[in-house]
């Protein structure tokens, strides 16, 4: 596969640096005795995405003899990333490359260490305008590309067709209403047997919220308002809250204590939950456990179909001029076709673009994989969310929010005002 990629020599010519004109350093930062420039990368994926991405490295390093990618540091998972790079920036030892959460971009990006990256991109191999719109805005900051993508997903409603055999329930079907889900939640629950009929994430992290925001933006509301001065879900928030509040009352909703899902996960694949709302990542654990699933699109309230994606990113940091040409070259290349397919395949995600989408290898894995298409073709309807400095402090307020709701601490109304109150105060401080 690799073979017919054309190996490039950075160090040899001049023809990379207008992309990486504004870096810092000396022509000689990073590049050792025998020419060879080094790259930290720091990944944090775990199991099956190491797995991937420590391969794709290996065949990166075969093909490209004056660079080598090193994948070994880092020490941290994708959800403390953020956390550990801010440090790294503070301390002024940071990697040439970090995995870092779409959510979290506008936050990094703050650094004047980032590489700008709009002029590698939009001429780069795999054509700008290839990529799904997700994933061109989600690596946006004000109209500049502040990182590579590097995984895609969506959300949809895998279900257990096996429960709903023997609950005598229709299985679900694109175009289905919240007010469906809920019932079909409902009648699906077995407290006896210790069946739920759905779940959701309880920590009130990023993996609770954004589950919220196709709800939200369904309703016609939005995360910032026109403004830029407030929330744009006062309202849509509070009517999203009642559906969870009313799973909560019939005790139809299995919260998960942990982070990332892991329980509520375990909970569907032991065949004690009828529907989980996930990505395609979740779809090689449910296959490998037997579960007799099908996928569906996310319920709606308008009729109108909408769901969340946005791409997590390979931000690059400027070491000097020789390790950033070099990283930018390693993120262009992870964007081609042929290494997009072999990370999605491997990893559980979605094409980047729709040059991965036509390749043989892609559409053999989706026919292969129930349900993998329902995702694939929810991109078209799929919206992201804005890449604003303000974002983590307002998914944090709502997370404390949905939180509160399923565990029937607050009302739909209460909780969204003090979330409001604790976002808007956000949005007003200068940034």
């Amino acid at each position: 596969m690799t073979s017919s990629i054309a190996r490039r020599r950075l160090l040899a010519g001049a023809a990379a640096a207008p992309f990486l004109a504004a870096c810092g350093g000396g022509a000689s930062d990073g590049v050792g005795a025998d020419g060879t420039v080094t790259v930290e990368l720091w990944h944090g994926q775990s199991d099956t995405g190491r797995k991937a991405v420590e391969a794709l490295v290996a065949e990166f390093n075969r093909t490209h003899p004056r660079i080598r990618v090193d994948s070994a540091g880092g020490g941290v998972l994708s959800d403390a990333m953020l956390q550990k790079v801010t440090a790294a920036l503070a301390s002024g030892s940071y990697p040439d490359i970090a995995y870092i959460f779409g959510s979290d971009l506008a936050s990094i990006a703050r650094s004047p260490r980032v590489v700008d990256l709009t002029s590698a991109l939009h001429a780069g191999p795999t054509p700008w305008r290839s990529l799904w719109a997700p994933v061109r805005e989600g690596v946006t900051v004000n109209g500049r590309v502040r990182a590579a993508p590097a995984l895609l997903d969506s959300l949809a409603v895998v279900y257990n067709r096996k429960l709903f055999r023997q609950a005598g329930v229709d299985f679900p079907r694109a175009g289905w209403t919240w007010d469906e889900f809920t019932d079909t939640a409902r009648r699906l629950t077995e407290p006896g047997r210790g069946v739920f009929g759905t779940g959701w994430p309880g920590t009130g992290d990023e993996d609770t919220v954004w589950r919220l925001w196709p709800m939200i933006w369904d309703l016609g509301g939005d995360v910032v308002a026109a403004d830029g001065k407030h929330i744009g879900f006062a309202d849509q928030g509070v009517r999203a809250l009642e559906t969870l509040a009313g799973l909560s009352r019939d005790k139809s909703v299995y919260v998960d204590p942990k982070p990332g899902g892991e329980q509520m996960y375990q909970v569907f694949m032991a065949g004690r939950m009828a529907m989980v709302g996930t990505g395609p990542w979740q779809l090689p654990d449910i296959i490998g456990a037997g579960v007799d699933y099908d996928v569906v699109p996310l319920p709606t309230y308008s009729g109108r179909p909408v769901t969340i994606s946005g791409p997590d990113t390979w931000t690059v940091f400027d070491n000097g001029s020789a390790r950033s040409r070099a990283a930018v070259e390693f993120v262009r290349w992870m964007m081609r076709p042929a290494q997009d397919a072999r990370w999605d395949i491997s990893a559980g995600s979605l094409p980047l673009s729709s040059a991965t989408a036509a390749r043989p290898e892609w559409r053999r894995h989706s026919q292969q994989t129930r349900g993998l298409d329902v995702f694939t073709e929810a991109l078209g309807s799929a919206r992201v969310r804005p890449v604003h400095a303000a974002y983590p402090q307002i998914s944090q307020a709502l997370g404390e929010a949905i939180v509160s709701v399923l565990l029937g601490k607050d009302s739909p109304a209460g909780a969204l005002r003090r979330c409001a109150e604790r976002s808007d105060a956000a949005l007003l401080i200068p940034r």
